[in-house]
Formats: structure tokens, C-alpha cells, sequence
């Protein structure tokens, strides 16, 4: 069995050693290429060039970034695109997560280890098992994603996220409740809702002033916390989608408490709720803010969301 591992050097838990003791622990159970990524994009271009080298498993150590940026690249490869019936999963390399990053969303909703060393038994484990799930992503204009989605609102205070760790701070349950409380109060949006959502055959939904998009359950960890507002999103499924309509001061202060509470699951006049969608387009009449897995990518005033089922196979 061919293996390629995808390092991010600047995954934040873990150390040369680390790395080192995963490299050995599998090449004891396949033949392993490594390479580490040097830019942004860099692991889509080696997990692809791993797929239409007909490797069998590309393995991912890093965060919630460098998955996605992973499984794009096996999703933009030749095998993914080839005219052949039957879906991408079956045709593409196995994925495997071993985390690395401060939160990874992905790996966690998977129930695999948070622990790099725990991860990394059960990866060896269902390789040499054969285990592994077939799971549905999600894709956004030309973009893959395997948890989540934002415009508006969540995706700002992603980037004002981003930006504060640029500025040398940790990525912390406590910066991420700073930035949203700081973007609330600073945003143009709570008066005039810029976002709406279309679905073919529906009425049009309007004044919407931030929609996030799941494909899977939780979107999110403070820290051991998940959080979790549509809790009926699945990797089995289609996208489930969450809106907010009017940024009140009060209805927004109970959306939020339902949302960071165990049960999850807000509701209330100003919340819009979709679940299991095969495809939905959010447009807004300004430009927006934009996240995928966590990952901020600029402003757009149109994006296309689409569920793609058996998107691939991941090592679990």
C-alpha cells in the first residue's frame, strides 16, 4: 500500500519529534512519501498529484486547513473528474486525519482522538483493517469543504480571528468570543441585512445579516465544548443551513445562548433553518465575508452551495 503524508510545519501540537515518531510508526505498515507544505495551496496541489499517481491513502498532519486544502486537491485530480459512473469516493485515494491544528473540527466530528498520538493508533489500525467511512462534502462555487461554511458575520469575525494571530496571538476560546462581540457591535449589517437565499422551487428568503453552513454536526469547538446549532447535520446527509435574520440586541443574545448551550438547536423569529439541502445560493447586495473550514477567503456577493454525496473515503 502507497501512502503520501502531508506535514504542515506549523501545526501548533505538535513537534519535530512528534513527527519523526509518526513518520517511522507508518512506514511500518506502508510505503510512505512525505512532504511538508511551504505555502498556502500547497497541500491541494500534493494531494492531487498523490491521486493521479494512484496512491492509495494520503495522510494529513496539520489543522483543519490543511484538510481541506487536502481534500480538494483528491477532489480536483483526474480520477475525481474522469466520466465514470459511480461516485468520486470509489476512484480516489483514502483520507486520513491525524490532528495537528488548535481545534480540528474535522477529525473530532469524525470521533476520532484529539491526541496526535492516539489519532495516529487508529489510523494504523484501520489501515491495516481495511476500515474506513464514506462521507459527503460540501462545495461552494468551485470549493470544497468538509464541515463548514459562513457569509456574513461568522465569516468576519473569522477573519477578524486570522487577523489578531497575525498580530502573535493564540487561537484561543477566549480571542474567538472577543472578536464575535467586537464584530457585533462594530457591523454596518445589523440594520441592513444584506444576505438572501434562494433554492430552486422555494420562495426567495431576504434581510438575512449572517448564514452558516454545515455538513456535519458540531460547527464548531470552544475548547472541549461543541457547538452545535444544527445538531441534524450529517456527513451522511445533505447541508444544513442556519440564518439570522435581524441583528437585535436581544433576540441575538438569546440566538447565541441557544447556540453555546449543550442542546444546541436555536429558534425564535429571527432564526431560518434548512436541513438536508441538495443545493442553495446566498447572495447578498454588498460584498460579504467568506469562510470555508474555518479558513477566511475573501468577500463574495454570490456563492453556490452544493451537497456532493460519497465525496470520499476516510480512514476512521
Amino acid at each position: 500500500m502507497r501512502a503520501l503524508l502531508v506535514v504542515n510545519p506549523k501545526a501548533t501540537t505538535t513537534s519535530e519529534r512528534s513527527r519523526d515518531v509518526l513518520v517511522r510508526a507508518l512506514r511500518s505498515e506502508v510505503d510512505l512519501q512525505v512532504e511538508y507544505t511551504l505555502r498556502r495551496g500547497h497541500a491541494t496541489a500534493l494531494a492531487r498529484e498523490a491521486a493521479e499517481r494512484g496512491v492509495d491513502v494520503v495522510v494529513t498532519l496539520g489543522g483543519d486547513g490543511t484538510v481541506n486544502e487536502a481534500a480538494n486537491g483528491l477532489m480536483t485530480s483526474a480520477p475525481a473528474l474522469a466520466g465514470v459512473a459511480g461516485p468520486p469516493a470509489y476512484r480516489l485515494p483514502a483520507l486520513a486525519v491525524v490532528p495537528g491544528g488548535s481545534t480540528n473540527v474535522f477529525a473530532r466530528a469524525l470521533g476520532l482522538p484529539r491526541d496526535w498520538a492516539d489519532g495516529t493508533s487508529v489510523i494504523l489500525d484501520g489501515l491495516r483493517d481495511g476500515r474506513h467511512r464514506v462521507i459527503g462534502l460540501g462545495r461552494a462555487d468551485d470549493r470544497y469543504f468538509t464541515f463548514c461554511a459562513g457569509v456574513g458575520v461568522d465569516a468576519a469575525v473569522v477573519r477578524r480571528v486570522e487577523q489578531a494571530r497575525r498580530r502573535g496571538h493564540t487561537s484561543t476560546p477566549a480571542l474567538y468570543i472577543r472578536s464575535m462581540i467586537g464584530q457585533f457591535f462594530s457591523g454596518e449589517d445589523r440594520k441592513t441585512p444584506p444576505l438572501a437565499v434562494e433554492r430552486p422551487g422555494e420562495e426567495t428568503q431576504t434581510e438575512l445579516s449572517m448564514v452558516v453552513v454545515q455538513n456535519t454536526a458540531p460547527w464548531t469547538y470552544l475548547g472541549d465544548r461543541p457547538i452545535n446549532p444544527l445538531p441534524d447535520a450529517s456527513f451522511d446527509r445533505g447541508l444544513d443551513m442556519l440564518a439570522i435574520r435581524q441583528l437585535y440586541v436581544p433576540s441575538t443574545a438569546r440566538t447565541v445562548t441557544q447556540i453555546a448551550s449543550r442542546k444546541g438547536d436555536p429558534h425564535g423569529k429571527q432564526v431560518l433553518k434548512l436541513h438536508d439541502q441538495a443545493e442553495f445560493t446566498v447572495l447578498a447586495s454588498r460584498p460579504q465575508p467568506f469562510q470555508l473550514d474555518g479558513d477566511y477567503l475573501g468577500e463574495r456577493q454570490k456563492v453556490h452551495f452544493v451537497s456532493v454525496p460519497e465525496a470520499l473515503r476516510v480512514i476512521c
